[in-house]
């Protein structure tokens, strides 16, 4: 951790194992522990190898996804810089982060496994993020998300020749927002999709009074 900022690095060719698990588990585990206001940053690259799925279990992957579940909700704000060819466990914490900075030449993939693209929860985020549409060739026939699609897609929020430049202009900004308050955000925006303006309400008012509250205005 440096300046309240924790960093990963995730290298998605590395077949999905225990390890991969506890690895980002422990991660969350210090960031809940430690409420700095910097964000929580995992540098994602790499594309497991044919045949990486032998030896996976069903246990594992569930496991592993919750574990993705559990960065995608921190308290904190979450940041993926992404540089090469993504898949695997680097494709599933890129879509789970709050923020995701890419690199120049930058393709999003499904990992292979029994003959088809991997039917994992990226599947599910991919779609929820850039609709049916956007992602029916990557999902289907494993065809790579290149750079300038994933901007469009918004499953990409910003390319950069210096990504680093971009992560610590966007460090300086990261504490406007509580981690309490940012994770509530971030919960109304999941569910806008589902819920229906009467059921939603609740919700955003709770919200609203909370922020009138800070200010000082009731």
């Amino acid at each position: 951790m440096v300046n309240g900022e924790l960093v990963l690095r995730l290298d998605g060719a590395r077949p999905l194992s225990a390890a991969s698990v506890e690895e980002l588990s422990a991660l969350c585990d210090f960031a809940e522990d430690h409420r700095e206001p910097g964000p929580v940053t995992v540098h994602v690259t790499g594309a497991p190898p044919a045949g990486w799925a032998a030896g996976v279990t069903v246990g594992l992957v569930s496991k592993w996804e919750r574990a993705v579940r559990r960065f995608e909700r921190l308290g904190r704000l979450t940041v993926a810089v992404a540089a090469g060819d993504c898949a695997g466990t680097a494709l599933d914490v890129l879509l789970a982060a709050d923020v995701r900075i890419a690199a120049p030449g930058t393709r999003l993939l499904l990992a292979g496994a029994g003959g088809a693209p991997w039917p994992g929860m990226t599947v599910h985020r991919l779609t929820r993020q850039a609709g049916a549409a956007g992602i029916r060739r990557a999902v289907l026939l494993g065809a790579p998300i290149e750079t300038e699609r994933a901007l469009a897609l918004n499953l990409l929020d910003e390319v950069s020749d210096d990504p680093a430049a971009a992560l610590a202009k966007l460090a300086r900004t990261a504490g406007a927002v509580d981690g309490k308050e940012l994770a509530i955000r971030r919960q109304l925006v999941f569910e806008a999709g589902s819920t229906a303006f009467e059921d939603a309400l609740g919700a955003h008012l709770a919200a609203a009074d909370r922020a009138l509250r800070r200010e000082g205005v009731s």
